[in-house]
């Protein structure tokens, strides 16, 4: 069996295991991926690549919020990487401030590197902080699970720096055995290869 292979069949008996536990074991996997495959990394490829800027976000019901998103993709070869992302998200409704903070890891398949455009798509699992206040009265958060599919373009400027076009990604949130899965992300900026 290969390592890939050997990676799916570890993630599917993690997963039977419980949210914690998965992300326990996710987290180690992936940057033991990372540390591991660092060194065959080729010399044309980027090592690492920094994503930074805005996000949109259409939450189930209909509500609009805004926010940032930032990631680290370590490059293991032309095509296979291993991403760690990070986005929060704000929006006031009827003098309730809401606050999402998402961290989440997973793996990134690249179509194109060396091109002028690179499309992507990545799978990200990891965990979410929700967080609302309402001011002289009291404020509550919930920590929980999330997961998000997707991916996007970027469009190289030059051998350091890229545009993101656009980076689109599902989102499904968990909290406190709520679930909520018809929520849209939309991402832009720009990204830092070293």
């Amino acid at each position: 069996m290969n390592d890939a292979g050997r990676a799916v069949r570890l993630l599917s008996l993690v997963v039977a295991k419980g949210e914690r536990k998965v992300m326990r074991y996710f987290v180690v996997l992936t940057l033991s991926l990372i540390l591991f495959s660092l060194p065959v990394v080729a010399q044309d490829v980027p090592r690492a690549e920094v994503f930074g800027g805005y996000q949109f976000t259409r939450l189930e019901g209909g509500v609009n919020a805004n926010g940032w998103n930032a990631s680290v993709t370590g490059n293991a070869s032309r095509w296979f990487g291993v991403a760690a992302d990070f986005s929060g998200l704000y929006k006031s409704i009827s003098g309730v401030n809401v606050n999402a903070y998402t961290y989440t890891f997973g793996p990134v398949i690249s179509f194109n590197r060396e091109g002028p455009v690179n499309p992507f798509v990545h799978a990200l699992f990891g965990g979410a902080h929700l967080s609302a206040s309402i001011p002289g009265i009291g404020s509550g958060s919930t920590s929980g699970f999330t997961m998000m599919f997707g991916g996007g373009a970027d469009a190289k400027l030059n051998r350091n720096f890229a545009v993101r076009v656009v980076q689109a990604d599902w989102v499904y949130y968990r909290f406190s055995g709520t679930s909520s899965s018809k929520n849209l992300r939309l991402s832009t900026g720009i990204v830092v290869r070293f």
